[in-house]
């Protein structure tokens, strides 16, 4: 009897901005099209989301500004840094995507990058932008909810109540 392999899910970087900058609708995971030096150099967990966005070109997804440092080791075969990638969804994933993308008010933003099973692939989220205050009410919220946990835990413990 072998035992049941866990699927390998390996994180190679993360748009954390992004959850703070919009709200977040609805996720997608997408392959995404990559030359052999940048699949070495994202082993190596050279990548960037910073200014990486998704648009919609000839009825496809492509993703725009993702940054994979170039190869240490690569020759005159190296990749272009900041080249434009092609993503790979169903064509039932795009033609729903590019239904919301049109209606207007919505963005397609990459939120992870990471190796699953051996594959690249990016976890696309179609979002709406934050307004300031959306922003602090967010942050309110979440010093709101550490302190009742800080509190709750005090409690458990047996520890008396700060003043």
């Amino acid at each position: 009897m072998t035992p049941s392999r866990q699927p390998e899910r390996r994180l190679i970087a993360s748009n954390k901005k992004a959850r703070h900058d919009y709200t977040v609708l609805r996720t997608y995971e997408a392959g995404i099209v990559l030359a052999g030096t940048e699949v070495k150099s994202l082993r190596e967990g050279r990548a960037s989301l910073v200014d990486a966005f998704a648009q919609e070109s000839d009825g496809e997804i492509m993703l725009y500004g993702l940054h994979i440092a170039e190869y240490g080791f690569g020759s005159w075969t190296n990749h272009a840094p900041r080249r434009t990638r092609k993503l790979l969804l169903h064509r039932v994933e795009i033609d729903r995507i590019l239904d919301k993308l049109r209606e207007g008010g919505v963005t397609l933003v990459p939120l992870s990058m990471y190796f699953d099973n051996g594959w690249a692939k990016v976890e696309l989220a179609l979002a709406k932008g934050k307004r300031s205050y959306d922003k602090r009410q967010t942050l309110a919220e979440r010093d709101a909810n550490r302190e009742i946990a800080r509190e709750l835990g005090r409690h458990l413990k047996g520890h008396p109540r700060r003043a």
